[in-house]
């Protein structure tokens, strides 16, 4: 993976520009520390943050072509899982390679097709193209928003990055923050509507979009979305395809010139991808390597709980020993995790989800010295119906966000001035009505049915997003590519229509996909009750946040006391019982989270010198 960062200005002669560039990439070096690059003529400028996986000397960016008199140049962030299919059609058409790096495939693939290539590509990609002859500039995102990029037109020129940290690099971008981003901070957060860069001025490239720019202006237009049709296939036909689907997807995710790892966390959807690149690397005579992530004295404060049923480390022993991998345990403690929560606050550029983003960058950390590339079961939940909220009638019908559904909680947070700014509950209404209108509609479908594929669409939409924000960003944080094999959006078009009662098979939680993998995983392991990203039960951490948010609320210069309602706070973090605050996102984030949340929010507007406006 990389870091990609540009500039597009008809005003400027960029070539005398590069000191600004190479700083906005400099902001972003932790995406590609092995290379960088930089190339500028007189109205684009890109520059390149390398993390090298697949061909070190034939993949450097930024990479140039020609095709007659026409000169293209490219930077790249990601990684494409049908680069053989594609190289063999273009050299076909008598294309012809320097090296294997599906890089010079993609660049190629754009001088063949144009923007329409986007439509043959299987991958994780953010990418800029400038078309030197035209003075045209595209940009791309793969369909599902795994890998970021976010853009801001100033002056009459275009910005865009990875990463916001970089476009606040540029001096023509300012760290300011109105009442609408503050809604999305203290109304949304730690989600983000999609297209929204909380930031004044500053977009995010959705999903499944395209980008063009050049003299005569910008426009964006949507190059993939989901169609609503009726589902064709049967039962056993259903489960065979999604095997199928799920298999292929691992396959093809497991090209790497450097190691690669998997994540296990005893659970189904960890255990499949590890099963199936265990028995990959078996048949060429390799060992998997397997990663987990625990916290110190986990298991003497652990309390079961309906939504976290039992500890993950039982489970990771019996699949490891099952697929045959070499595993790896790191195990985190409650010093490490608060420190690593203002570093997460950095990689994210904004308030997160504490220490679970907290963990997962120390989790990267750790991995980074064994491997370069991982990969992780993200996803799956949002594609076949994991979550509680799939199911549980009062959290399909809540009338706004299942997952957060605690407004008065949010009300409560800031103070009158701010809060008749910020009007959370009608910014939650609107973002919600925004998101069902998107729903593509199935004439005739039942209002059950109806129901389930708005679920469905909140979940992968407005939901997913937030953790693949996460996984993205904690994982480059450390210099970690971490690909998602459950995100190929074959399997997400093909599960779109497959209705709700075959996903409940057995009135189980992803029951289709525990069909479909009997005989890979051990039964014990298949029908195990779905348990979430594992996080601290350590009194120690409760303390610790509580402290820390105490002391901010002490600080007089506290940015955060602009906007916040003090004495709630307080009331909160004095409670005897930390459940006293009611999960405001998720299960998993109640008091802890958000005395932690709170204390994010105050690091980002100080470190960010963000200006509320």
């Amino acid at each position: 993976m990389c870091g990609i960062t540009g500039w597009i200005d008809w005003k400027v002669d960029l070539t005398e520009q590069s000191s600004i560039l190479k700083r906005m990439a400099e902001r972003q070096d932790h995406r590609g520390p092995d290379d960088a690059g930089i190339w500028l003529s007189a109205h684009a400028g890109f520059a390149h943050r390398r993390l090298v996986v697949v061909d070190p000397r034939g993949g450097v960016q930024p990479m140039t072509g020609t095709q007659g008199t026409r000169a293209y140049s490219l930077i790249y962030n990601g990684e494409l899982y049908n680069t053989e299919d594609i190289r063999k059609e273009l050299t076909a058409r008598a294309h012809r390679f320097l090296g294997h790096s599906d890089t010079e495939v993609l660049l190629h693939a754009f001088m063949e097709w144009g923007p329409a290539c986007v439509e043959k590509i299987n991958g994780i990609f953010a990418f800029a193209i400038w078309d030197e002859s035209e003075e045209t500039l595209f940009l791309a995102r793969d369909r599902l928003g795994v890998k970021p990029l976010f853009y801001a037109e100033r002056n009459g020129g275009l910005l865009f990055a990875s990463e916001l940290k970089s476009l606040l690099a540029h001096p023509a971008v300012e760290p300011e923050v109105d009442s609408e981003g503050l809604a999305e901070i203290f109304a949304i957060g730690p989600a983000r509507t999609p297209g929204h860069g909380v930031f004044k001025g500053v977009q995010e490239l959705r999903p499944g979009h395209c980008l063009q720019f050049d003299r005569g202006g910008l426009k964006v237009h949507a190059y993939w979305s989901l169609e609503s049709a009726e589902h064709p296939d049967d039962f056993d036909t259903t489960v065979e395809k999604v095997r199928s689907l799920l298999q292929d997807a691992v396959l093809r995710q497991l090209v790497s010139d450097v190691p690669l790892v998997t994540l296990l966390s005893g659970g189904l959807d960890s255990s499949m991808i590890s099963a199936f690149a265990a028995e990959k690397y078996r048949q060429e005579g390799k060992r998997l390597h397997t990663f987990s992530i625990d916290y110190l004295d986990n298991d003497k404060h652990f309390t079961a709980s309906d939504f976290q049923p039992n500890a993950d480390g039982p489970w990771i022993k019996r699949v490891s020993e099952h697929i045959g991998s070499e595993h790896h345990s790191i195990v985190i403690d409650t010093p490490q995790l608060i420190s690593a929560l203002q570093a997460a606050v950095s990689f994210r550029d904004l308030p997160g989800m504490a220490d679970i983003d907290a963990s997962l960058y120390l989790f990267s950390k750790e991995i980074k010295k064994e491997a370069t590339v991982a990969l992780s079961g993200e996803c799956a939940d949002e594609i076949f119906g994991g979550y509680p909220w799939f199911y549980r009638e009062e959290m399909i019908h809540a009338g706004t966000f299942p997952w957060s559904r605690n407004v008065e909680g949010r009300e409560s947070w800031l103070n009158e001035e701010f809060a008749a700014k910020v009007k959370v509950r009608d910014h939650i209404d609107r973002r919600y009505r925004q998101a069902l209108a998107e729903v593509p509609k199935l004439e005739g479908e039942s209002p059950e049915d109806a129901r389930a594929r708005e679920m469905s669409y909140l979940n992968l939409f407005r939901w997913m997003p937030t953790l693949l924000d996460r996984k993205d960003r904690m994982t480059m944080g450390a210099s970690l590519e971490v690909r998602v094999p459950f995100c190929d959006h074959r399997i997400v078009e093909y599960m779109w229509n497959v209705p709700w009662s075959m996903k409940f098979y057995q009135q189980r939680e992803k029951g289709l996909l525990r069909r479909a993998l009997e005989g890979v995983l051990p039964d014990d392991v298949l029908y195990r009750k779905k348990s979430p990203y594992p996080k601290t039960h350590n009194p120690a951490y409760l303390h610790a946040v509580r402290q820390w948010l105490q002391e901010i609320l002490d600080d007089q210069t506290s940015p955060l006391l602009q906007v916040v309602n003090k004495d709630a706070l307080l009331q909160a973090i004095q409670a005897d019982d930390p459940n006293f605050v009611r999960p405001f996102f998720g299960q998993l984030m109640a008091g802890p989270q958000l005395f932690a949340y709170m204390a994010q929010i105050d690091t980002w507007m100080r470190n960010y010198s963000v200006r509320l406006v």
